[in-house]
C-alpha cells in the first residue's frame, strides 16, 4: 500500500477513534509470581472483572475550572498544577484507562487509588481529590516540585532509590510536560 494512502487511513481511523467516546470494563490477571495485570479485554479464562467502568455524560473542558479550584483550596495547592497533571496524564479524560492500569483524569494507579480513599477512580471529583492528596504528600516528602512530579510519574520508591530525578527519558519528559503547561495555567490565570 502506497505511503500516502496508508498515512490518510491512519488518520481517517485516528479521527474516527477520537469522535466516539469508549466505555471499557477493566480485567485484572496475578500470575503465579504474585504479579498483577489490567487490560481492558480478558486474555483467557484466569482474567477476572476488575473494574467497570459506568456510563457517563459527555463531560467538557469548561466545567472543570470550579472543580479543580475547589480540590486545590481543600487540599492547599494551586490549581494550575492540578490541572498541568490532569492534561498531561489524560487530556482532562475522566475514563481514560492507560497500559499499564492507571484510572480517571488523574491516572490513579488502583492501589494509589485504595490508599487515598479513592473507591471511584472514574469519579473525576474523588480522583481529582485522592491525586491531590497524593500529589500534597509527595510535595512534602520531596520538598521539591520536581522530584515529587517524577514520584506521581514513576513512583516515590523511584525517586526515593536514585535521591533525585530518576534517569528515565519518560519519567523527565513527563516533568518537562507537567511543568510547562502549570506555567502556562498561572500565566493564563494571572499568576
Amino acid at each position: 500500500m502506497p505511503r500516502k494512502v496508508l498515512k490518510r487511513t491512519s488518520f481517517i481511523l485516528i479521527l474516527f477513534a477520537l469522535a466516539f467516546p469508549v466505555r471499557a470494563d477493566i480485567y485484572r490477571y496475578v500470575d503465579e509470581n504474585g504479579r498483577v495485570y489490567f487490560t481492558n479485554v480478558p486474555l483467557g479464562p484466569g482474567w477476572k472483572i476488575y473494574l467497570r467502568t459506568p456510563k457517563r455524560k459527555k463531560l467538557h473542558r469548561r466545567g472543570w475550572d470550579s472543580l479543580f479550584e475547589e480540590v486545590a483550596r481543600a487540599e492547599g495547592l494551586d490549581p494550575a498544577l492540578l490541572k498541568a497533571v490532569a492534561r498531561v496524564e489524560s487530556g482532562f479524560n475522566p475514563r481514560a484507562v492507560s497500559p499499564k492500569g492507571a484510572l480517571g483524569m488523574m491516572q490513579l494507579m488502583p492501589e494509589t487509588a485504595r490508599m487515598v480513599g479513592v473507591r471511584d477512580p472514574f469519579d473525576p471529583r474523588e480522583n481529582l481529590y485522592g491525586a491531590a492528596r497524593f500529589l500534597k504528600r509527595l510535595l512534602m516528602e520531596f520538598g521539591d516540585l520536581s522530584l515529587a512530579l517524577a514520584a506521581y510519574h514513576a513512583g516515590p520508591e523511584v525517586v526515593r532509590r536514585f535521591r533525585g530525578l530518576p534517569p528515565y527519558p519518560e519519567t523527565r519528559r513527563y516533568v518537562k510536560l507537567v511543568l510547562r503547561y502549570y506555567r502556562l495555567y498561572r500565566y493564563r490565570s494571572g499568576l
